[in-house]
């Protein structure tokens, strides 16, 4: 029998921060769909997760902070007291396995539909700029909605739904938070001059689009402390309706990450091209050189296989692996790696929706 671990220290137990992990292999978040509208964890969300907690973290499928951050029909939330309840069960099972989860706190921001929005309302944005492409809801597939843009004096009851969803991921037993800055949704709608054509303190300059993600993760880190929060970056990905890049990937990323450093994060979790579909990226941009400048350990994500990842971690570029989809159809996939057993490739529609087939009742594998 094969054991990897005589090749690579990825199996081995690792520190970020105050986060005391078993192993260097992550689940990255995983939006399944598999929610009431009410978004409440139950039964069937505690037995998925508990299964996987074999990574050396968990972090937890994107989760709405308020009922305004919600773009997608049937994903989880975390400001009610139903839904801090039902988490509580999930990171309760992942503990009872030995596990460690983290809160991913999301809020999408200009990709969502009025059929999704409080009393149909339109959703949040930097400007008022319609992004491409559909969402899901109650009635199935529809385009997303143009966006209004946020006042400045609202800017700060952001900041406290995001402050308020930390406190109840908190009190619903996480080890952390990951601050969700990519993929296209709110903060990251702020960072890139795509989608922020604000004339305001938070448009224009770098700094100035750069300023939301700070203050959200500073109120963050007052909840919790620094050591116990991540967040999660993605330069280049397009996600969300199509968004373009940044005009100066380098210079917008290399400043939020050099000012990031000043609260000695748990990690920084980077998507390394466009999000499960390629590591390629703009003949400008140097993800390696982007991702060196973060002070703390570095947790690389997209399209990673086991060899991948061994290289990179050998030669000092990432701390930890993040995967994703493997982890839908393998879910003991730590061991599986470790011991090189035949991984399960799950069908495209076991992904979303539904209940336990395609999502608690894969096998594990033969070591």
């Amino acid at each position: 029998m094969t054991d990897n671990s005589t090749r690579t220290d990825l199996f081995s137990p690792v520190t970020m921060g105050m986060l005391q992990l078993a192993n260097r292999i992550v689940m990255a978040p995983v939006t399944r769909s598999r929610y009431g509208e009410d978004g409440v964890p139950d039964e069937l969300h505690a037995t998925y997760y508990a299964q996987r907690a074999g990574a050396g973290l968990i972090i937890s499928e994107a989760t709405n902070i308020s009922a305004q951050g919600r773009g997608y029909a049937a994903t989880p939330g975390i400001w009610s007291e139903e839904q801090v309840t039902g988490w509580k069960k999930v990171t309760d099972a992942v503990h009872a396995e030995g596990g460690k989860i983290v809160c991913q706190l999301w809020h999408v921001g200009r990709f969502s539909s009025v059929e999704l929005q409080p009393n149909g309302e339109r959703p949040v944005a930097p400007s008022a700029i319609k992004a491409e492409g559909q969402t899901y809801t109650v009635n199935g597939f529809v385009p997303v909605s143009t966006p209004r843009a946020l006042e400045t004096e609202e800017i700060p009851g952001i900041i406290e739904q995001y402050k308020r969803a930390a406190e109840n991921a908190l009190r619903a037993g996480f080890d952390g938070v990951e601050v969700h800055s990519a993929n296209s949704y709110l903060l990251d709608q702020f960072l890139r001059d795509s989608t922020n054509h604000r004339t305001d303190a938070y448009g224009g300059s770098i700094e100035n689009r750069a300023r939301l993600t700070l203050e959200v993760t500073e109120a963050i880190v007052g909840i919790w402390g620094n050591e116990r929060v991540g967040i999660r970056l993605s330069p280049v990905t397009p996600d969300a309706g199509n968004t373009p890049p940044d005009s100066n990937v380098m210079a917008m990323y290399g400043y939020l990450i050099q000012q990031l450093n000043r609260f000695n994060l748990a990690y920084l979790h980077f998507v390394e091209g466009a999000t499960a579909t390629s590591r390629d990226v703009p003949a400008d941009v140097d993800m390696d050189a982007l991702s060196a400048q973060f002070d703390g350990p570095f947790i690389g994500n997209n399209n990673y296989d086991l060899e991948m990842a061994i290289s990179r971690r050998n030669a000092g570029i990432i701390d930890a692996v993040a995967f994703g989809r493997l982890f839908i159809s393998n879910p003991d996939l730590v061991k599986r790696l470790r011991y090189g057993a035949e991984l399960t490739i799950a069908p495209k529609e076991a992904y979303y929706g539904g209940g336990a087939k395609g999502y608690t009742d894969w096998p594990e594998g033969h070591y």
